[in-house]
Formats: C-alpha cells, structure tokens, sequence
C-alpha cells in the first residue's frame, strides 16, 4: 500500500474534476439549431413574463440561433426597460437534446408617478417638498423613502407635535408607481414654563436672566396661542449650552440636568434645568509651548492670564488671537490651541501648545460665491497682494471689512459670513492661495413705515434703498430685472426716501460711489427738498450735495462737501423781531465743507468702546456770506461688565463746539433742546431769545455726560442717567450756562432689519434762562413695518 503525502489527495480530486469539466465543455454541442423546448425570464418584478417574452422572436419549437437571440437582447434594451447589460441569454441543453433559453434580467426601478401626503394641514406642499426631496418623475427608491417619513416624523417633533405619526402607505416596493404617507399630526405640546433650580452651593456670578440667554427654548405666550413648541432635540441641545457656558467661566465641574412635568393631557408642560454649578477653577500655571523663534516671557507679555485668577475661557481665547497676531503681523503662519489639566482641588495649569511655521507670502486671491457682485469690490476689500508678505491679522480684517459692506449673508446660528482664508493651510510651503468665500443676499429693500418723536411729531416713512448699487448696468433683459442684475454689483449705494410728515416731511434721493475708480477715494450725491414748522416761522428748502471723500485707515477720513441750497423763511409772525424777518423769503446758500473724521467705535448701534472726532470748516456764499466752524467728540468707557462679556456699564462723554459768523442767517444759526442736545428742554427751546422769540445763536457749547446700565439679561433695555450743559450764544461767550439732569431708558425695539432703539428721556433743568422753554420729558423712536 502506497501511502501519498498529507493533501495530495485534495489536489488530484480537484485536477479530476477540472479535466472532467474541461472535457464536457469541448464535446458539448454548440447550441445553433437545437429545437428551444422553453423560454425562462428571471429577475423579473416590475414586468411579467408575458410582457418580456412578447417582445422576444425566440419561441418555444423554433430553432436556436445565435442571431436571433443578440436581436432579442437588442429588442428588449430598446424598450427603456433595462440599463445597459441589463439583459443576458444563456442556454441550457436537456436530456432530450432540446435547449432551455434562460432571460436574465435586472430592471430599472419604476418612476415615480404621484406623490401623496394625507393628513397633512400645519406643513405646505413646499415645505414638504424640500423636507423630502421626493419629485415625480424621479426613480422609486423605498429607501429614499423611508428617509423621507423620518424627516417628516422630526419635522412634526420640532413643531412640538410629540405624537405624530407617519405611515408610508405606498412606496416601500419597487415596483411602486406612488408614494403615500398617512399622516397623522397629532396635538402641538407646548411649554407652559421654563424654571431653573439650583443645588449644592452657588458663587452667585451667573443670574438666572443670563442663563434664559443662553438657551433656545422659550414658553409659549397668550396660554397656548404663541410660540413655546416644546422640541426634545432642542431641551438637550439647550443643556449642552448652558453646560459650555458655565465651562467657558470656569465652572469645569457644572452638572445640569433637565425636568419635564407634562399635564394630564400632555398638551403642555413645565421645563426644570437643575443646576449643580460647582466650584470656579483657579489658573494655577501659565506656560507656552513649542515656541522657538521667541521665548516664553516674550509670548507671556501678550497674554492676560495670571496665576491665581479665576479660569475663562473667552480671555484664553483672546490671548491665543493676541500670540497668533504677533506672529501673524511677521507673516508666520501658527497653530495655537489650548491644553490644561487639573493639578488639585480647583486648580488648573493652563498650556498654549504652538506649531510656529515659517513666513509664507501671497501667491493668489481667488474669489468664489459672487455672481452678482464685480470682484473688484471684494477684492479692494481685502487689501492683499501678490507677493506681499502675508500679515495674517489682515485676513480677519478682510473678513471684518467685507461683513460691513452687508451685502453677503451673515447667521451667526450656522457660522454663515464672507471668509478669508488661507488654501490648503495644513501644508507648509513658501507661497499661499487666499481663498475669499462669499454668499449673496439680496441688498434691495422697500419699506413703508412710521416714526414718532417729541421734536418731529409723527412721520410716514417710504424708502427704496440699494446697498449694492451700479448706476451702469443696465438691464439687457426682462430676466436682469426679474432675478436681480440690473442696477446692481458695484457695491455702491442708491436711496430714495420720502417722509411725509404733521410737522416736517422730507423727500431725498441719494447715490454714493465708496471707492471711485477703485481708489480710497469716494463720491456721493444727493438732492433733497424739505419743509419744517417751526413756532417762529416756517421753513422749505430744496437743493443738491456733492461729497468727494478719502479713505486714510479704517479709522480716519476726511472728505469736501459743495451745497446749493435755495431756502425759503415764510408765515414769520408779524411780532417777529428783524434777524426773523429780516430773512424772510427766498435765499440762495451755496457752502463748501471741508470735514475730517475719526470713528474707532465698537458698535454703531450701542457702542460700548471707542470715540468718534468730527472735525468740519464750511465756507457759505451767495445771498449771504459766513464761515461755519464745528468740532464734535464723543468718547466711550466700559466700566464694568458681567462675567461672560455682557451688561456693560457705559460711560459715554460728548462734547460740541459750533460757530457761524455774524452774517449767517437765522434758518443757520445754532439753537439747543431735546434729543442729543439739552435734554429737559424743548427742541430748540435754548438760545438767544429776543421779544419772546428765539432767534438762534452764532456760538453753540454742548455737552453731556451719560452713564448706561443694562437692567435685563438679554441687554435690550437700559436705564441711563445723565447730565448736560451748554449755552447757545449770540456770540463767543458764556453768559447763560444751562444745566440738566435725569434718567431715561433705552429700549431696542426688534424690526425685520435688526433692533431700533426707542429712547425715553425725563430731563429737570437745573440751571436755565428765563426765557427758555421746559420739556421733562422726550422720546425718539424710529421704526418699520
């Protein structure tokens, strides 16, 4: 007995087999003129049998051909049926020497000819539509489908209709035509309240009214009738910021935790954020790593951090910006991040790892995302050059100087707003791409509204503006007009207002051109008509303005004003003393201003930093000749603030020298009282007064010292207090120096466009002229509709 080695036996089975196969296929007979016994389709679902066999010559008794088969496959593709290769023929011979043709087949799906949604009443067909992204005509796909009940089923869930329920009817088959969803909304849960409790111990640093700030959330108003939806998604969502909050001021051991009370019906329920807020961690050491180029104690210079302070993660930040700065201002290019651990009992070491890179230049700036906008407004935007050494502080200022045109889309909630940015920052090489990022918003607006204050009664309000202006060019089509082209992408700025009014109407349209010919120099015109009733006398005028400005940083310009204005003094009182009447009717002004300003505010809206210098010489000829000299400054403190940055207290400091020369007529002259000027005492209530009527002075010092205090968390509204002095005078001189003092409140009203604030003055004289006129109290609101 022969004994073979271990797997020899595997391997001559395997050859047997093989050489046996290999024997089979060369007797085999081909197929062409053996009599087909059958025709067999597989893989058939969405056609019969019939339909595919319908379409074939091959029969049953008929003789194979190889011809008639490849025409088959063709006549069956030609039907739309089947993708390419989505047919194929073999044949298999039987024992009585007949064959059996095999069809095997693999459809396309079929289309999708109907969509249906039952039930639906709180969700509109659009809205659906871009919910599911389901179309007809488009391929049925069950899986696309159930995605599609799902996003339904998390759209009812953020509306606050917990118990929806969705059913995909039709549609979960291939061979499907319609897609049905049965849909049954369900009742909307609402937050009857929102409370926040809190256990272990408590610093005491983080009010309630800020922690409301932080979440997304709100109660619902009116009982159940506004706002309010209750969305599980978003309660969690809001405990991850309020975790972060207290984690970003220190509170590295804050625990919140979330409470539901439902009622009966659970239509409504009551939120509970149970706070553990823990202790706040002290900085223990400071130290930088992987500098080389400068040593730590240089680096140490530009930050704030010191050990023993309380830990906080926006100063961490703010010197991470200030290191990344000092190498960026050199063209290096760092990676800064933050690594602290804990080194006992409310401590923490804080590290700032460095990855220094070498100094890189700018190779090119590539623009994408404006099809509107010309690049070169973008572009003299970002001030960067080809083969410039790049500062990368410039990059955040591009980015700054580009959101202030506010003609690119801007969402603080998704991190939305023009960028600019290096390409490919991960590689380290000599030369970079800046790649510029931006999304168009539509900068047209129409507005009708109303305004109301205490030293222009009640005003209409009818305003066309344009931020993104081109006066050239012009439409070319009904489309240029219909998907916004026409008149716009220059980045210049088009206003036509008009402002009918009980006491004073204006009408004006303006057009301005910030960078002319691509330069730091601007152009702007205007032409205006405006009438004003006064208790002295009446007032119109009608004229135009010629602007030529310049650009020297970000901070200060200067520009040269030319006006003709023709102005009109009618119905003066027949008591009214001679500098009234003497400037009765009809006069010709024509003034050139040279001005120089200076504005470093943080804020237009409520600046809580910086000042603004205005600077102005204007020389008036025509019917009358007289120089006009004004200086305007006002300056801002914060003197204190909450522990995350907001409820800034506000000193603000103001401060208006004016002079006209004794030739200028009375509609020019300088009068003081009310809003931004002497509160406590009626629009131009303060001035020279001769016979009972105020004639208005050639020398005007104004100034006022107010301090703001935040009263609600979410810093939109303020209780201020204030005081202000001045004189108007008949020349350069001090002889009666008034004195105010009060509190107001200022209130940011919300509008379509952002908050406009409503201010709200009580003003006591405290020191005045006999012949001034008193107003307590005045307010100044602006909004629209």
């Amino acid at each position: 007995m022969i004994r073979l080695p271990r797997g020899t036996t595997f391997w001559i089975c395997t050859f047997v087999a093989v050489l046996g196969a290999v024997t089979f296929a060369i007797s085999a007979e081909p197929p062409a003129g053996k009599e087909i016994a059958e025709v067999v389709v597989q893989g058939n679902r969405l056609r019969t049998t019939q339909e595919i066999l319908a379409k074939m010559n091959s029969r049953s008794g008929q003789r194979y051909s190889e011809i008639m088969a490849t025409d088959d496959v063709g006549r069956l593709l030609a039907q739309g049926w089947f993708p390419p290769n989505g047919v194929q023929l073999a044949t298999s011979e039987r024992p009585d020497g007949k064959i059996t043709v095999i069809v095997n087949v693999n459809e396309l799906p079929s289309t999708v000819r109907e969509i249906i949604y039952r039930g639906v009443d709180h969700i509109s067909s659009g809205d659906l539509e871009k919910l599911t992204g389901l179309k007809r005509g488009m391929p049925m796909s069950p899986s696309s489908n159930q995605a599609a009940r799902q996003a339904i089923v998390r759209k009812y869930q953020e509306m606050g209709r917990l118990w929806a329920g969705v059913q995909l009817v039709e549609g979960d088959k291939i061979e499907d035509t319609r897609v049905v969803f049965d849909v049954a909304e369900g009742p909307t849960a609402k937050i009857s309240g929102i409370e926040f409790k809190f256990f272990g111990p408590t610093s005491g640093d983080v009010s309630i009214g800020r922690l409301r700030t932080q979440i997304t959330s709100s109660r619902a108003y009116l009982g159940t009738l506004i706002g309010g939806e209750y969305n599980p998604a978003q309660i969690e969502n809001d405990i991850t910021k309020l975790t972060e909050y207290y984690h970003n001021l220190g509170y590295l051991d804050t625990r919140i935790q979330r409470e539901l009370i439902w009622t009966e019906d659970h239509r409504s329920v009551k939120v509970t954020f149970h706070v553990q807020e823990g202790p706040r961690y002290k900085i223990g050491k400071v130290q930088i790593d992987g500098n080389k180029v400068h040593n730590e104690e240089t680096l140490l210079g530009y930050t704030d951090l010191r050990e023993g302070d309380s830990y906080d993660k926006f100063v961490v930040q703010a010197d991470m910006r200030r290191i990344k700065d000092f190498y960026g201002y050199q063209g290096r290019p760092i990676i800064a991040r933050e690594v602290f651990h804990q080194s006992g009992e409310g401590v923490v070491n804080v590290h700032i790892a460095i990855d220094e890179r070498e100094p890189v230049r700018v190779c090119e700036i590539k623009v994408v995302g404006n099809t509107v906008t010309r690049e070169n407004v973008i572009r003299r935007e970002v001030n960067l050059f080809p083969g410039q050494i790049l500062s990368f502080p410039d990059l955040i200022e591009a980015e700054r100087q580009l959101s202030r045109l506010g003609i690119f889309d801007e969402d603080p909630s998704t991190g939305t707003k023009p960028t600019v940015e290096l390409e490919r920052p991960e590689v380290d090489e000599p030369f970079k791409n800046i790649l510029v990022t931006v999304k168009e918003k539509p900068t047209g607006s129409f507005m009708i509204g109303a305004g109301v204050t205490s030293d222009a009664g009640v005003t209409g309000s009818i305003v066309l503006n344009e931020r993104n202006f081109d006066i050239t060019r012009l439409p070319r089509s009904w489309d240029d007009v219909l998907e916004g082209r026409a008149f716009r992408g220059a980045g210049q700025e088009f206003r036509m207002e008009a402002v009918p009014g009980n006491i004073f109407q204006r009408y004006t349209i303006s057009w301005r051109e910030p960078y002319l010919f691509d330069s730091r120099y601007s152009l702007g015109t205007s032409g205006y008509y405006y009438t004003r009733g006064y208790s002295e006398f009446n007032e119109s005028r009608v004229g135009g303005r010629l602007t030529l400005g310049r650009r020297f940083t970000n901070i200060w310009s200067a520009n040269i004003t030319t006006r003709v204005e023709d102005v009109k003094i009618f119905d003066a009182s027949i008591y009214a003393p001679p500098q009234i009447t003497n400037d009765v009717g009809h006069s010709t002004l024509i003034g050139t201003r040279l001005g120089v300003q200076r504005d470093s505010r943080d804020n237009f809206l409520r600046p809580t930093s910086g000042s603004v210098l205005d600077l102005g010489a204007e020389q008036v000829i025509g019917d009358y000749d007289f120089p006009i000299l004004t200086a305007e400054a006002t300056k801002y403190w914060t003197v204190h603030q909450r522990k995350d940055g907001s409820g800034r207290h506000v000193v603000a400091a103001r401060t208006q020298v004016s002079y006209a020369g004794p030739d200028a007529p009375v509609f020019e002259r300088f009068y003081a009282g009310g809003f931004r000027s002497l509160r406590g005492f009626s629009f131009r209530g303060v001035g020279p007064n001769v016979d009972g009527f105020n004639v208005g002075g050639n020398f005007a010092f104004l100034n006022s010292l107010e301090y703001q205090i935040p009263i609600m968390a979410n810093d939109n509204l303020y209780f201020v207090s204030f005081l202000d002095s001045g004189t108007v005078e008949s020349n350069v001189d001090i002889k009666n120096y008034r004195v105010t003092a009060g509190v107001g409140l200022r209130i940011a009203v919300p509008q379509l466009l952002g908050p406009v604030p409503l201010a709200l003055d009580f003003g006591f004289p405290i020191n005045k002229a006999p012949w001034d006129n008193k107003q307590i109290f005045s307010f100044w609101l602006g909004f629209f509709n």
